[in-house]
């Protein structure tokens, strides 16, 4: 690809969490025009803000994270799940509310959802956080399908085992334990890197992808279905 974002101005949230930083960094490589914000999106009017705030957006990338409890479900707390709903899952209706108006009226926009593959298979002592990464994905399939005839495409990436600072930092990856478990679990024996997850991202932002609606694109290394 080269380029494939000129002269679009992309909305890029939580910008220093998760994949936030390499997003920022081949977007704008790709031509983009990138406000990268760093605002929390918990508080209900945050989200409208924020998208106030950018401007006249042409891609919205939803990138959400919180660090995943590892609580048994029989011990998930009120106070857990409220948290790690607000974090992932409440934002979200809200950043299309203030987004998809212009994209609609302009029959132009993406929207892309940076989520997770922990949805698509069950994994021990993640029920909150797979619970509402699966929320971000059902709604994406849902939107996508609602905004696909104004020419508003609305799709996710649902990953895992893809290298970001947030889930899988340093000192998790120099760990033998998680040496191992990459071996054992991901066929590809390594971690997705970074920017192969952003090129594919901002693949799904450009005009080349305007064919893609509500669909949820596993990067996993092969990890999902095994």
């Amino acid at each position: 690809m080269q380029n494939t974002l000129d002269g679009k101005r992309v909305l890029i949230t939580q910008a220093t969490e998760f994949m936030g930083p390499v997003l920022c960094e081949v977007f704008r490589e790709q031509g983009a025009d990138v406000v990268a914000s760093n605002d929390a999106l918990a508080d209900p009017g945050a989200a409208e803000r924020v998208v106030r705030e950018a401007g006249r957006i042409d891609v919205l990338v939803a990138n959400l994270a919180l660090k995943a409890p590892s609580t048994p479900a029989a011990e998930v707390t009120e106070d857990e799940w409220r948290e790690v709903f607000a974090a992932l899952v409440d934002p979200l209706p809200r950043l299309v509310r203030a987004a998809s108006p212009d994209m609609v009226a302009r029959r132009a926009g993406k929207i892309l959802v940076m989520g997770s593959a922990s949805a698509l298979r069950g994994m021990k002592r993640t029920s909150t956080y797979s619970a509402a990464r699966g929320a971000q994905l059902a709604y994406v399939q849902a939107v996508g399908m609602e905004m696909a005839p104004h020419n508003v495409q609305v799709n996710a990436i649902a990953q895992n085992f893809v290298d970001n600072p947030t889930y899988f930092p340093a000192e998790v990856q120099a760990n033998p334990k998680f040496q191992e478990r990459l071996a054992r679990e991901v066929p590809l024996g390594r971690l997705v890197s970074a920017r192969e997850d952003a090129q594919f991202a901002a693949y799904l932002c450009s005009s080349a992808a305007d064919c893609f609606v509500g669909q949820v694109f596993p990067v996993c290394g092969g990890w999902v279905g095994r």
